[in-house]
């Protein structure tokens, strides 16, 4: 595939930096939610034609390969792909300083076209030359892997790697998009090249214009965890990171303790922002005197949305794809004609189901569905907080997919995997649970599309927005979730899907959020799936006219233009 990148050089354009990007299944340039949102806003900005150049890791060894013993034990391997399949790599190649060595740092260069015509490209940062290190060429190896010295040479990469190369390019930026903290070094190479021409400078940092950089930058923060905003000690940061400012204006930006990549970016950016309404109001809470905004989340609708219901969307929606506000028309499907297409879903993921786990599922049988990041703060098992009280309830009228990764260093993560298998096997006779290993984009369609309803258990408030959920109202599968993120928004009760646990005004309840799912389930939603169809399916109209029509990257993307990068 060759492509030139001279055609996206020709106007001015933002620059959104990301960790992960995930664009398509088979290139392993992502872990998880982060990288799919980031991949589903390059699709939409390609759909609405605006003018945005992305630029990542590259990641020959993706995140890993997981595999599970019949115990669920995780153990994970490399997951190596080939770059040359996909994207086209460049000549230009720029140098960072890094422990003293220069790094070269190349580039590919991948297009994600719109089927309106519109292009987009992602640039991918890449150190596996011969001319480097050993230890150098590795560094764009593996997503999230190795220890903080790692992690911190990953982010100089993309940071400064990134800007270097978008120069080099020919690039004009008129605005840089920092999606989370780990790019935020940009900025140290923004002050860089933004110095104040000052004859006789009394004070160092009137050198350095602060002002000029903010005007430039916008931050979006995705985590209300605490653990989850990088931090590097500064004798770290000396031993490792040679291209940068001195030590006491890196300070001053970035905090004294640690090098806060999360503060660098939010002393440096004009516009900040949360990625839903309660998370800007959690961010605002962390980070207190900082001017927080809140732009929920959104997926992109063509790619979220199964074939039996694009079909379905293409015959009575047209244009809903570019347009998705269109759905709020969904009126004008007829009942069956929805539930069929659901139902050829189901068909097709309960096939998969039985093939990869030979659970020998049905496809009548009430679905739930659960898949995401393995790790404590998700709750999966919380649904197993009384067994005997499910298999009363769910005997013969229920059955649960899950799937989802751990972390290779979440122990606690991975010993959730293993209490999921401890169920599966005790209940084999009495209700089915399938896991399906090696979560990825593919799997998470069949899944968001194919089951019966989306589970969701969060601790509150440690959810920033979720997007899993909003896939699954794109096929008519309704939310079953705690007010967390973006259900707050998009839960009306009985009505798009049903609440757990208490309002988000009232302090999380772990017993409660329990007894209120195992509640609802027994007297409210199975009772509904088996004997009042004609409900059920409006629910599902619901899930689709009230939360799909908003809750998608189009709308997302119109709101980032008009309240962060034309500011």
């Amino acid at each position: 595939m060759t492509v030139s990148i001279d055609k996206f050089i020709k106007e001015p354009k933002i620059a959104y930096f990301s960790m992960e990007i995930g664009v398509r299944s088979d290139m392993l340039t992502y872990s998880g939610g982060l990288g799919v949102l980031a991949g589903d806003t390059i699709k939409s900005t390609a759909d609405l034609n605006l003018p945005v150049v992305a630029v990542t890791i590259l990641t020959k060894k993706g995140y890993f390969k997981q595999e599970l013993d019949i115990y669920g034990r995780q153990s994970e391997l490399p997951d190596e792909w080939d770059p040359n399949s996909f994207m086209t790599p460049l000549k230009e190649r720029v140098i960072v300083n890094i422990e003293g060595r220069e790094v070269q740092i190349g580039a590919w260069l991948y297009v994600v076209e719109s089927m309106r015509g519109s292009k987009i490209p992602i640039i991918f940062l890449d150190t596996d030359f011969p001319e480097n290190a050993p230890e150098d060429r590795g560094i764009t190896h593996h997503l999230y892997g190795g220890d903080q010295t790692y992690r911190l040479k990953q982010e100089i990469v993309l940071g400064i790697g990134g800007f270097r190369i978008l120069d080099e390019l020919g690039f004009e930026i008129k605005k840089y998009h920092m999606n989370e903290g780990h790019s935020s070094l940009l900025t140290v190479e923004l002050l860089q090249s933004h110095k104040r021409d000052i004859e006789e400078v009394w004070d160092e940092r009137l050198v350095w214009d602060a002002e000029k950089v903010r005007s430039l930058c916008v931050f979006t923060t995705h985590t209300p965890v605490a653990a989850g905003h990088d931090k590097f000690p500064y004798d770290l940061v000396q031993r490792v990171l040679s291209d940068s400012l001195p030590l006491d204006v890196l300070k001053e930006f970035a905090g004294h303790e640690n090098l806060n990549l999360t503060m660098l970016a939010l002393n440096l950016s004009n516009y900040i922002n949360g990625v839903a309404k309660k998370h800007g109001e959690v961010s605002k809470g962390m980070f207190p005197g900082y001017e927080i905004h809140a732009i929920t989340n959104g997926v992109h609708s063509f790619t979220w949305t199964c074939d039996p219901l694009k079909r379905l969307y293409d015959k009575y929606l047209p244009g809903w794809a570019n347009e998705p506000e269109i759905f709020v028309r969904i009126g004008r499907i007829p009942d069956y004609e929805l539930w069929e297409a659901h139902m050829e879903a189901k068909r097709h993921f309960i096939d998969y189901v039985n093939r990869e786990t030979q659970s020998d599922m049905n496809y009548d049988t009430f679905t739930i569905g659960f898949a995401r990041r393995a790790t404590a703060y998700k709750r999966a098992d919380l649904l197993f907080t009384d067994v005997e009280r499910l298999i009363r309830m769910g005997e013969g009228r229920l059955q649960i997919v899950y799937a989802g990764k751990a972390h290779p260093k979440d122990e606690e993560g991975k010993r959730l995997i293993q209490r999921i298998f401890e169920i599966k096997d005790r209940l084999k006779d009495k209700i089915k649970i399938a896991f399906l290993k090696n979560y990825n984009m593919d799997i998470a369609l069949k899944l968001v599309s194919g089951v019966d309803i989306w589970l969701n258990t969060p601790l509150r408030p440690l959810e920033a927005s979720g997007t899993s959920g909003m896939k699954a109202t794109h096929n008519g599968v309704p939310n079953f979730s705690v007010l967390d993120g973006w259900w707050i928004e998009g839960h009306i009760e009985g009505y798009t899907g049903w609440a757990i646990g208490p309002s988000p005004d009232v302090p999380a309840d772990p017993a409660r959020d329990a007894d209120d799912l195992y509640y609802k389930l027994e007297t409210i939603i199975i009772p509904t799936f088996y004997g009042d169809k004609h409900t059920w399916i409006r629910i599902m109209q619901n899930a689709i006219g009230k939360n799909a029509y908003y809750f998608n990257s189009h709308r997302m993307m119109r709101r980032y233009v008009t309240e962060a990068y034309i500011r």
